[in-house]
């Protein structure tokens, strides 16, 4: 009595840990209901727990609603839903007598693009979760298309359009805003277990792991996301803390616990060892951050299930060091972050978990596992590698995806159809279109260091330095007798100007045509320039002249006397008398 009253307790408390202020959020995208005219409207929908949800995207379809068979329980067999416009199909079913999965996944075999089901009675949005772990159920995995819930009025509305029968129900389905995407760097936590002994739960959480592991270490060594493992704990009921149940399935006297992993308290491994087994990879991953490394966690946990399994009785502390070595990170360090587990004191590590276990802002309380959390949103749908690598690239600000986000596998390059209806120049090859997750933009790039700027719908232009290295920056050139002509100016960072000689707007310029008048008023003036030359060489000439003339004077003067001063120094003759 006392092992069914414990297993009870601690299942509850799944749900009853954050008592306070417990609260599970509806993840909701939109409808935008496009024609007929008299319905157009907005309305929100509940995205499903199963499925492929396109996050960060849209699509448009026509609403089909069966003449027979209108839960979906039943495989439709009058063969797949089409429309006149060969539009996708949106299946509207309704609420009731069955899984909400099973209702997609019939839907999906009648060629339905998307499930859309009413609620039957007038209620707030819930969100249609996953079925039972059975057997019955394996189809769950399956169902590749979205699904949604939508409020019963809304459904009768669209019904009694389908109903008139006059023309097609078209509505847009809308991810766009059902994942927040504030910038460059995506942070995302995943809420699992190192139980591998928890059935159908367990191999998916693993499956998932394994298969994403690349995607994961590549971003994150990239530095376009963050990743956070988390593990959810229990406590046992105080009025059990001292029982032999208690003691087997938790650490730090009752502090922290785990359900027994086979669900049987006489035998296998106990539920202390799950929580110190989730103890150690959380501080395995704490260590590995510190050392630059955080995705180490992802080759530990990959390689634990691969040498520690619980089916193949190596699930022990021992196996848990031997790869811990193994992947080169420090034991004692580990095992300092793991404190005591038969201390009767609080660790560190694991009262944070209990305490981000509760909802927060826009993520409500976790309460299953798994669990994965991307910008504080929970996430929607399969946990299969190709469909949370989409809805972690929705999560990145619009042109900072990082290079996996825009593979063909991912999304569609809407710059390859008519270059996304953005300017381009086909001659050097330069386009503003630019290829994103959610879609396209239409910016003006930046070629060579020359930066374009314009609407980058129309036009575009090169300004800044350099500009006229790249198609002359877009303005008027021209060569004539040898000589080009340019009408862009390295002197001045955008605009175009026709250069002296030439009128226009800069982007055309033509020779100036000169008048009669002007010509003779030009060659007036040349001749008087040509005269004034002519003149001031002559008066330049005759001036020199003189000087010349005045200089060689004065220097003879001074080795050759003059006649008269000759004569006067010359003495008397004998002849002559007294």
């Amino acid at each position: 009595m006392a092992s069914l009253q414990l297993a009870t307790f601690l299942v509850l408390l799944a749900t009853a840990i954050g008592s306070v202020s417990s609260r599970f959020i509806v993840e909701r995208s939109n409808i935008r209901v496009l024609s007929p005219e008299h319905i157009r409207s907005h309305h929100d929908a509940a995205i499903a727990n199963f499925g492929v949800p396109d996050y960060g995207g849209t699509m448009t379809g026509v609403i089909a609603y069966p003449d027979k068979g209108t839960t979906g329980c039943e495989p439709f067999n009058s063969g797949p839903f089409k429309s006149r416009t060969r539009r996708p199909v949106f299946l509207l079913l309704d609420r009731g007598d069955c899984y909400f999965a099973l209702k997609a996944w019939n839907g999906q075999n009648a060629g339905a693009a998307a499930v859309l089901v009413a609620d039957n009675i007038d209620e707030p949005l819930i969100t249609m979760d996953n079925p039972e772990e059975s057997r019955d159920s394996e189809y769950v995995e399956k169902i590749t298309i979205p699904s949604a819930l939508v409020n019963r009025a809304f459904g009768e509305t669209l019904k009694k359009a389908l109903a008139k029968g006059n023309e097609e129900v078209v509505v847009k389905l809308d991810w766009r805003e059902s994942m927040p995407h504030p910038d460059n760097r995506v942070e995302y936590e995943f809420w699992t277990n190192s139980n591998d002994e928890c059935g159908p739960r367990c191999e998916e959480q693993m499956d998932f792991v394994k298969n994403f592991k690349g995607h994961a270490q590549l971003l994150e060594k990239g530095g376009f996301t963050q990743f956070t493992p988390h593990y959810i704990t229990w406590f046992c009921p105080e009025a059990f803390i001292l029982s032999k149940q208690c003691k087997s399935q938790c650490i730090n006297n009752g502090r922290y616990c785990a359900p027994d992993p086979e669900q049987d308290f006489g035998e296998g491994y106990d539920g202390k060892d799950v929580v110190i087994e989730n103890l150690r990879q959380l501080c395995v991953h704490r260590v590995a951050n510190e050392s630059g490394r955080p995705w180490v966690w992802w080759d530990f946990v990959t390689d634990y299930h691969v040498r520690c399994s619980m089916k193949e009785k190596k699930y022990s502390r021992d196996c848990g060091e031997k790869v811990v070595k193994s992947l080169g990170l420090p034991l004692d360090k580990i095992s300092k972050c793991m404190g005591d587990p038969e201390a009767d004191a609080e660790n560190e590590f694991l009262k944070r978990e209990q305490e981000v276990q509760v909802g927060r802002g826009t993520r409500g309380d976790v309460t299953i596992l798994p669990t994965l959390v991307i910008n504080n949103v929970q996430y929607r749908g399969i946990l299969e590698r190709t469909a949370v690598l989409k809805a972690i690239c929705a999560g990145f600000k619009e042109s900072t995806e990082p290079p996996v986000c825009l593979s063909g596998d991912i999304e569609t390059n809407e710059c390859l159809e008519s270059n996304g209806g953005c300017w381009q120049d086909l001659r050097l090859n330069i386009t503003s279109c630019k290829d994103t997750f959610r879609g396209r933009i239409c910016k003006c790039p930046t070629v060579n260091g020359v930066r374009y700027e314009g609407d980058g719908y129309t036009s575009c232009q090169a300004v800044g330095p350099g500009r006229c290295t790249v198609n002359n920056g877009g303005c008027w050139s021209e060569t004539r007798n040898g000589k080009t002509f340019s009408a862009c100016s390295e002197l001045e960072l955008r605009g175009c100007r026709c250069p002296f000689g030439f009128h226009g707007d800069g982007y055309k310029c033509e020779a100036k045509n000169m008048s009669r008048f002007g010509l003779l008023l030009m060659v007036l003036v040349l001749a008087c320039v040509v005269g004034a030359g002519v003149a001031g060489y002559i008066f330049y000439k005759y001036r020199l002249r003189s000087y010349m003339d005045s200089e060689i004077m004065a220097i003879m003067s001074q080795y050759m006397p003059l006649d008269n001063q000759h004569n006067e120094s010359q003495p008397l003759r004998p002849d002559s008398t007294a």
